[in-house]
């Protein structure tokens, strides 16, 4: 069955799929309870979608079962067949996308499009074989020529968001518009109020984002400027500034895409990225933000730049060492690795000193017994205690036994 032979007054004029529980509002138009409401919950929208006309939130739905009965006969007269249900969401999934081009209908076009992916799975694998994808990054690269903010950003940034990119996708959209990174980098720096909207907004920038950069090839990752890392470190204060648990773990997965590569961890480590790394930590964030943080700390800690701004927090040497034993295997072991670094290259007599007083050199001591031998880790660690043991040997806030045991 095409979409044509279905009674239009049994479409909803939101989701334009057949309404399962049909409900008239104060200004006469009918539309089902799900969309409606959905609609009056995003953005807080408080008008008709149809008339335009003022929709208290606050204002009662009527029930229409003379319609409800009527669809309910209808389906059971002609139920369709999932094939042809799902030929139908592809003809208005291309007709919606069509759509866009036209000014009036562009922001229903782009909600129902919205409602469509919300709608399930199957929904989304439609969307994307029908040029979703593509049709809405066209439409994010239109936002960004024009510098327009109000125009469909959220719902376009909200239905990438919805059905994901691929890597394939990701390669294609980087090839036609090579400055991409630059519009969601733009998205970004909007300066935006801390409400539930714009939180949404940013953060589904940030996901796609993260997205781009995990599946962009070293030619693109190897030029990124400056002020796209003053974003992404801006972005990760906007999320500890308002307590915010989405968006941090993404902000961090963008940060180690990159800084495998030491252009862009001294340009991390000139805006400052250490401090707030070390802020994030000392916040007892999840396993999975640890693990993430002390990957990009060894990174950054292989700069003189990096190491210095670590050994400039008070409680940075502090944090390094309570993370070995703890959390999991692999922040033990990036966590060696930082130390390593540290005594290796910045390792002044007054950077050891307080390695003793913050019970580094215990932490080393206890590696030694717990880990293999021929473990890397393990090797790392007698190593360290070796290079500062004369220092160490002589200081009466350590058990010299202890260490001398370990050593032998």
């Amino acid at each position: 069955m095409d979409d044509h032979e279905i009674p239009h007054h049994f479409i909803c004029p939101i989701s334009l799929q057949i309404m399962k529980d049909p409900v008239t509002v104060i200004t006469g138009i009918t539309y089902d309870r799900d969309s409606i409401q959905r609609w009056q919950s995003h953005a807080q929208n408080n008008t008709c979608p149809v008339t335009n006309q003022l929709l208290p939130l606050d204002s009662d739905f009527t029930p229409n079962h003379n319609l409800r009965r009527l669809i309910q006969s209808w389906q059971v007269l002609d139920q369709p067949s999932k094939q042809s249900s799902l030929h139908m969401i592809k003809v208005i999934a291309i007709n919606l996308i069509k759509n866009l081009k036209v000014q009036d209908l562009k922001i229903e076009s782009l909600q129902s499009l919205v409602n469509l992916a919300y709608e399930s799975e199957n929904n989304r694998v439609l969307l994307k074989e029908v040029g979703v994808v593509s049709a809405m990054f066209t439409f994010l690269v239109s936002c960004y020529t024009r510098n327009c903010i109000n125009s469909g950003l959220k719902e376009a940034l909200n239905i990438l968001y919805l059905v994901r990119i691929t890597r394939n996708e990701a390669h294609s959209i980087l090839a036609k518009h090579d400055w991409f990174i630059s519009l969601l980098t733009w998205v970004l720096d909007l300066d935006h109020a801390c409400d539930d909207a714009h939180t949404t907004l940013k953060f589904h920038a940030i996901v796609l984002l993260k997205d781009v950069i995990q599946y962009a090839k070293s030619h693109v990752l190897e030029r990124l400027n400056r002020d796209f890392f003053k974003t992404i470190v801006l972005n990760l204060q906007y999320q500890k500034t308002n307590n915010l648990d989405h968006g941090t773990k993404e902000i961090l997965e963008i940060m180690l895409s990159t800084c495998t590569w030491p252009r862009n961890c001294s340009k991390l480590t000139d805006l400052g990225v250490v401090f707030e790394l070390v802020e994030v930590e000392l916040g007892s964030p999840e396993k999975a933000i640890t693990e993430l943080v002390m990957s990009i700390l060894f990174h950054l800690c292989s700069l003189a730049d990096g190491r210095a701004q670590l050994l400039g927090h008070a409680g940075g040497i502090a944090m390094i060492t309570k993370r070995i034993g703890r959390v999991s295997q692999k922040v033990g072991e990036r966590a060696v690795m930082i130390i390593s670094l540290i005594s290796k290259f910045s390792g002044t007599r007054e950077v050891v000193q307080e390695m003793v007083k913050v019970g580094t050199v215990e932490k080393l001591c206890m590696v030694l017994q717990v880990y293999s031998l021929n473990s890397y880790t393990r090797d790392t660690a007698r190593d360290i205690l070796k290079r500062h043991f004369n220092v160490w040997n002589g200081s009466s806030c350590l058990d010299v036994t202890l260490l001398t045991r370990c050593l032998n």
